[in-house]
């Protein structure tokens, strides 16, 4: 198995450092969508500009957001967790669900 290269010395600033690269990303890629789509919705009438900024979700749609948040972190975080090298860094924890499952 080759040895993954390092850019920074110390493995949890690197784990640190991939957290933030992955969030800018996604950040840019969701902003980008986000303003394309507002920009269509409001061009084509469906939504007035502004009107997406005084949304307020029911309690229905306030569950739904909290739990896609919830999601998200979770996967933020196992950027930090995650153990082994890039070509297969969940595997350990991969394995260890793959037993929970057959114990249960």
């Amino acid at each position: 198995m080759a040895e993954e290269f390092q850019y920074l010395e110390n493995p949890q600033t690197a784990k640190l450092f991939d957290l933030v690269l992955q969030l800018a990303t996604e950040l840019h890629v969701e902003r980008h969508r986000l303003r394309a789509l507002e920009s269509m919705m409001v061009r084509k009438g469906y939504l007035h500009e502004g009107e997406l900024d005084a949304f307020s979700p029911t309690d229905a749609e306030s569950r739904v957001l909290d739990e896609a948040r919830t999601g998200y972190l979770a996967r933020l975080v196992r950027i930090i967790t995650e153990n082994g090298p890039a070509e297969h860094p969940l595997r350990e924890q991969w394995e260890e669900l793959l037993a929970r499952k057959q114990e249960s």
